[in-house]
């Protein structure tokens, strides 16, 4: 019979001026536990009173009947800092079973579909110089690693109130240059995205759009709010975006299969980008992926993480339908390997092979 729960814990790690790692801990009551990822920057205060709720529901339980009770809502209370504590104690519970059953971390999640998933490298955090130079060398350093696909945030201080000012004018072709000037240093094979981190209003994402056509940009991410009142803007940067050529990517801050329906049912993107701290942990994930490829949408699932929420988002990747990449969050930190030494695999072949 196996042992039931006897806590749920929590501790936060800063591993950069810009990142805090928070993890939660779920302990059985044989000794034996299993850390999940919750990180949610600037709002530890309130995971950490989330996590203690999570503690007095699940002390006692069996890992099926935890299972069971942590479901996430779109419209639940909480909002994502729940989710966030939910998500990272089901990765918990994940291992867990794994663990108890003698299995790899993709067995409970289902049949495995592919051994090795591509992947990106989110060069921002590690771009201390915000420079067109800067963000070049960084990309330089992750193609010396062997990365092909490369990620850019780079307008800085824009806000859809600024776009239309002078100084948002400035922060929107700085911007644009900086993208430009990776381009130039990738090459012409390399895929390239950029994050907007919902920056713009419609008439400077549709701009800024036309100005990057010379990028040849694999996807345009998070231009604008993903709230109902903006699916009409939304629709029409897509619109704009398919007919350059680009993709329009979004929706890393959703909640469950349900806060994505409407996205697919709208049509408002062609990659939808779940991550597995938030979306409510992998069987939801995996749940998000499944629906995504019936709707005929990417599967790419956000991962600006630390490396356990890495390694869940990798084996979801290796047993969803289909996924286009994954996210890597590039050279933050030496805590990323040194936190789980041994345990996330190398890049080969511009990817990871999936831990079996």
């Amino acid at each position: 019979m196996p042992a039931t729960i006897d806590s749920v814990g929590f501790e936060t790690l800063n591993v950069s001026p810009k990142t805090n790692w928070s993890f939660v801990c779920v302990r059985m009551g044989d000794g034996d536990c299993a850390w999940g990822e919750a990180s949610l920057n600037a709002w530890e205060p309130m995971l950490r009173g989330a996590v203690e709720l999570l503690d007095s529901r699940l002390r006692g339980l069996t890992l099926d009947e935890a299972h069971a009770a942590l479901v996430v809502s779109p419209h639940g209370p909480g909002g994502l800092v729940v989710a966030t504590a939910v998500s990272a104690a089901q990765q918990a519970l994940l291992e867990l079973a794994a663990r108890w059953r003698a299995q790899s971390w993709q067995a409970p999640l289902g049949p495995l579909r592919r051994q090795h998933v591509r992947a990106y490298a989110n060069i921002n955090r590690a771009t201390l110089d915000r420079t067109p130079a800067g963000f070049v060398a960084t990309a330089r350093r992750a193609a010396a690693q062997g990365f092909t696909a490369f990620k850019a945030a780079p307008f800085d201080g824009l806000t859809p109130a600024l776009c239309d000012s002078a100084q948002g004018r400035h922060r929107m072709h700085h911007g644009i240059d900086c993208v430009l000037a990776l381009r130039d240093a990738v090459g012409r094979d390399a895929r390239l995205m950029v994050d907007c981190h919902w920056r713009f209003d419609e008439a400077g994402a549709l701009q800024t759009l036309q100005a990057l056509a010379p990028a040849r940009l694999h996807w345009f991410e998070c231009p604008l709010p993903e709230t109902p009142p903006h699916w009409p803007a939304i629709q029409r940067v897509h619109h704009a975006a398919r007919d350059a050529g680009v993709l329009l990517a979004a929706a890393e801050t959703q909640i469950g299969v349900a806060g994505f329906a409407p996205l697919f049912d709208a049509g408002l993107y062609d990659v939808v980008m779940p991550d597995v701290k938030y979306c409510g942990g992998p069987w939801e994930m995996l749940r998000i992926a499944e629906r995504a490829h019936d709707a005929g949408v990417h599967f790419s699932p956000h991962n600006p993480s630390g490396p356990i929420a890495s390694l869940h988002s990798l084996n979801v990747a290796a047993v969803a339908p289909a996924c286009d990449m994954i996210e890597l969050q590039f050279d933050e930190s030496p805590l990323f390997e040194q936190l789980t030494p041994g345990m996330h695999p190398p890049l080969t072949d511009g990817g990871f092979a999936v831990p079996t």
